[in-house]
């Protein structure tokens, strides 16, 4: 599987596409009694729309739970309105759609064959799974292993790797199992979570293709829970489930703590599992982990997410996970206790291996064998031996980076020591991936073998649907863009991570904040983020204050500008670009207690005092940004986004409270920070982009406030010296005020400090400081010096919003108006976005030849977008060699360089005279 924009449905009709409940394509599980149902439109006829929809939900055995009936208007979402829900219950379901007279059926994939039939014909169906719908449903305790029946395992004293004294005494992952009947069953799921990460396994074969299972989140509060259908793995006869379980991020290595940082959660991970069968005669069959499960160690010595893996094949246990195998010698399972109130349905896809990497080369020297997978990413490797000797004592390092000298470079890992052991078995050939660790890395080197060794790069990341892509005819930005994506998959692993690699790896809450934008064109993340602020809220402290990273494990640390400020940025920017009210109902409460905190210790209005950990403009280069700056701007961003949440979810009184407070935040900015000649405290870049982009700067002095930002990137050569806050907001600020030659020259620089710095020294993934690595210093400061960290790729939106020109109008919600306005310039001679918006593909494409520009766009049916076409004669523009105005297209002006159109739905092809 490779992460790759599904090629867009064709039709000549409208129909609907990419079913999906709960953000989800056909989810088990689900935990919500009235799921949302989703749908895209995809059509090949101009100006098409739906006029009318209908959805009809079916429970097992064909039995309509719920026909919503014709439904007049261009919706593309529903809540569920049916029948009540039964936990463990599957639910087809099918929408069709009216286009002026026409009824077209829904599919249950993007991509699947269209019908040209009603509900009555071939198209398929989708569906959805519940789980546990009610509190008393559940049967399973949580289980777990006496410790004072096994010593922990300790690597041998006589290791050739050093090891260090956080690896040594790291108890062993437990084994369980358990036997029972299950006769005539006609359909089995199985409900699994751990508090640690767990793998389970039927019958001998594994169940689900999730990684890293259950994840990370607020455990104090959440623990999700997966739901496996495993009836294809159950016979007539016994059957037998077992788990193996491991630290994970309950109690392993986590952050720069390590294992006493872990210990916020639990001292030993604990499993529970619900298995539910149902029977041909109707019954049903309820059984769950109690004292009749039993427990072992096994080859799987440690697993550690930090420090790595050891396995030790001679102690394999053939037949452990299958029915009739001898556990006589195994434990009895400890009950640890019957807590349910924390459990809760699991909401986005899991981890997966989504890609497999060969290595681009293999080194081997002094019984060192070192490869290069070509790409910096977070995951793991499988290895192939042949020819290995019983009791060989394999050794996998990773590392991101090499030496001066050709050596793996690990000392920016800091104590992680990202390192794997196998111990073979003798086999004529044997396999190795671990299971329950992550690295991030690109180089891999492997000591201690004999024979030969073959190795596959395993690349890990929460499956996240893709969105979006954007390319062009420069190869420097087009890799800019492969690295700003693989970043994203590397760091989103579970919750938003800072960097993959290092004793760190925590969701730090501005990373989040800056990147969404670019992460939502790249991919679908609504149900990503969804689970993510769940676990926001819950940290949230009782005063109101906002932890700097979620899941929340430094307590000392919160209340910071710009990182506290995600519980108002994220869910406004998933409202706005998925169009679902529900996230700003669920976090309205969230956003007013932050703002009411800050409001409350700073009455006048400068945000001064209780401002946390105060990053400023985290790793800005060369200059510092007035933190009482780019703290009351946030503050103000925040009293917005609240008044226009509660605004939207009509709750009036409290909007126009909150307006009302950033209207006088506005204007104690002014005062403090805005000097009559426009110039903004500090004079930095970052100071002007935050206070031009959130509306700070009085109307009539903001010409003079860019051109203060416009004489600092020439006084310094054009180059930037923004960091975290203010990197995302010079593309779109530069270009919306007649500079987007400046904006240009950034982009396609490559000198330090620049995106092109690192990509012109091998970057295959976004950097964590522009000076991760110089030709004057070599190694930045090995004390926080990551090489795949997202935050400085936030500018991937002004590529596909300024670049490529797609996104939608001010006040647009779920790209319901979306906006082409292509901006050629610098080196390009093209550049192209396509991105799947909650209506359908939304695209762009622009050339220039000559003295001629060629304007390639598609809307999604039931849109009506306003299309800038660039152009030096406004007279010359034709479509399909048509002259406008013409059928669907309206020119209602002139912007610039740009005939600006009101275009309907439908792909259209542009030509027009232009001139740099």
């Amino acid at each position: 599987m490779t992460w790759t924009l599904p090629a867009a449905p064709s039709s000549a009709t409208l129909r609907p596409y990419d079913l999906r409940c709960e953000h989800r394509g056909t989810p088990l599980g689900i935990g919500t009694p009235v799921p949302r149902l989703s749908w895209r439109l995809a059509s090949d006829r101009r100006g098409d729309a739906q006029t009318a929809y209908r959805i009809r939900v079916h429970a097992r055995g064909g039995v309509l739970a719920w026909d919503s009936g014709w439904v007049e208007g261009d919706a593309v979402a529903a809540d569920y309105g049916g029948a009540p829900l039964t936990s463990f219950g599957r639910y087809t379901w099918q929408v069709e759609v009216r286009s002026r007279g026409t009824t077209r059926s829904g599919e249950a994939t993007s991509g699947g064959t269209a019908s040209d039939e009603a509900t009555s014909g071939g198209a398929t169906r989708s569906w959805f799974e519940t789980g546990v719908l009610h509190a008393d449903e559940w049967r399973a305790a949580w289980i777990g292993h006496d410790p004072e029946t096994e010593p922990p395992f300790e690597p041998p004293t006589d290791d050739r790797e050093p090891r260090s004294v956080r690896t040594a005494s790291l108890p062993a992952p437990r084994y369980f199992r358990r036997e029972l009947e299950l006769p005539q069953a006609t359909s089995v799921r199985i409900v699994c979570t751990a508090r640690g990460l767990y793998e389970l396994r039927v019958n001998g074969v594994r169940a689900g293709d999730g990684e890293l299972t259950p994840g990370w989140t607020e455990y104090r509060h959440r623990i999700p829970y997966q739901v496996y259908d495993v009836t294809n793995l159950v016979g007539d006869g016994t059957v037998c489930v077992g788990a193996v379980l491991a630290d994970g991020w309950w109690s392993g290595s986590l952050g720069w703590d390590g294992r006493q940082q872990a210990q916020r959660y639990g001292r030993r991970p604990e499993l529970l599992v619900q298995i539910v069968a149902d029977h041909e005669d109707g019954s049903r069959t309820v059984v769950g982990t109690d004292e009749r499960w039993r427990e072992s160690v096994g080859p799987l010595r440690y697993a550690d997410l930090l420090m790595g893996e050891w396995y030790d094949a001679r102690l394999e246990l053939p037949g452990w996970d299958l029915p009739g195998f001898d556990d006589t010698s195994w434990a009895p399972a400890r009950i640890v206790s019957t807590d349910h109130g924390v459990l809760v349905p699991s909401v986005a896809e899991p981890v997966r291996v989504t890609q497999d990497l060969a290595p681009v080369s293999v080194r081997s020297d002094d019984g060192r064998t070192l490869v290069d997978l070509g790409q910096n990413f977070a995951g793991r490797v499988r290895i192939v031996l042949r020819g290995a000797r019983a009791g060989d004592h394999v050794t996998l390092r990773h590392g991101e980076a090499l030496d001066d000298d050709g050596v793996l470079y690990t000392a920016n890992l800091r104590s992680a020591e990202a390192t794997d052991h196998y111990i073979a078995a003798g086999r004529q050939e044997e396999v190795f991936e671990p299971r329950f660790t992550v690295h991030g890395f690109r180089y891999v080197e492997i000591t201690g073998h004999h024979g030969e060794v073959e190795v596959t790069g395993r690349a890990m990341h929460s499956d996240t649907p893709v969105a979006g892509e954007f390319s062009c005819s420069d190869a420097m930005v087009r890799q800019l863009t492969s690295n700003l994506r693989w970043s994203q998959r590397g760091n989103f692993v579970s919750v938003p991570t800072d960097c993959p690699q290092r004793d760190e790896r925590l969701g730090w809450t501005a990373d989040a904040q800056v990147f969404l934008p670019t992460a939502c064109y790249n991919a679908d993340v609504a149900a990503f983020f969804t689970g993510w602020l769940a676990d926001l809220r819950c940290a949230q402290t009782a005063e109101g204050a906002v932890p700097d990273v979620v899941p929340h494990v430094m307590t000392e640390r919160h209340g910071t500008p710009g990182w506290a400020d995600a519980a108002t940025i994220v869910p406004w920017h998933l409202y706005e670009v998925y169009g679902d009210e529900r996230v700003l109902r669920d976090s309205l409460p969230s956003m007013r207690r932050w703002v009411d905190h800050v409001e409350r210790h700073n009455p006048c209005l400068i945000w001064r005092n209780r401002t946390g950990s105060h990053y400023g403009d985290w790793l800005q280069a060369g200059v510092r940004t007035s933190r009482d700056v780019l703290a009351t701007a946030f503050f103000a961003l925040s009293a917005e986004l609240t008044s226009k949440a509660a605004a939207v979810l009509g709750a009036r009184e409290v909007a126009e409270r909150y307006a009302d407070l950033r209207a006088r935040i506005g204007a104690a900015f002014a005062r403090e920070f805005v000097s009559a000649d426009g110039r903004v405290t500090g004079d930095t870049q970052t100071g002007y982009l935050l206070a031009l982009t959130f509306g700070l700067i009085p109307t009539d002095l903001v010409p003079a406030a860019v051109g203060h930002l416009v004489a600092d990137l020439e006084r310094r050569g054009r180059r930037l010296t923004t960091g975290f806050a203010g990197v995302g907001l010079l593309g779109p600020v530069l270009s919306a005020h007649g500079h987007a030659d400046l904006a240009y020259d950034l982009l396609h620089d490559d000198r330090y400090p620049s995106w092109g710095y690192s990509i012109k020294r091998g970057a295959t993934t976004i950097w964590e400081r522009w000076d991760g690595w110089t030709e004057e210093s070599g190694f930045g400061p090995v004390a926080m010096n990551s090489f795949n960290h997202y935050a400085l790729g936030s500018v991937g939106a002004w590529l596909y919003g300024g670049v490529a020109g797609i996104g939608q109008e001010d006040g647009s919600v779920g790209f319901r108006r979306p906006l082409v306005r292509p901006l050629p310039g610098g080196t390009l001679t093209w550049a192209s976005a396509e991105y799947d918006t909650p209506l359908g593909r939304l695209g762009s494409r622009w050339e220039v030849d000559g003295g001629t520009l060629r304007l390639s766009v598609r809307i999604p049916p039931g849109a009506v977008a306003t299309v800038h076409i660039p152009t030096t004669d406004p007279t010359s523009v034709r479509e399909s060699d048509t002259p406008l105005p013409g059928a669907l297209i309206e020119p209602i002006g002139v912007d610039g360089a740009a005939l600006v159109c009101r275009v309907a739905s439908g792909s259209y092809e542009f030509t027009a005279a232009w001139e740099r």
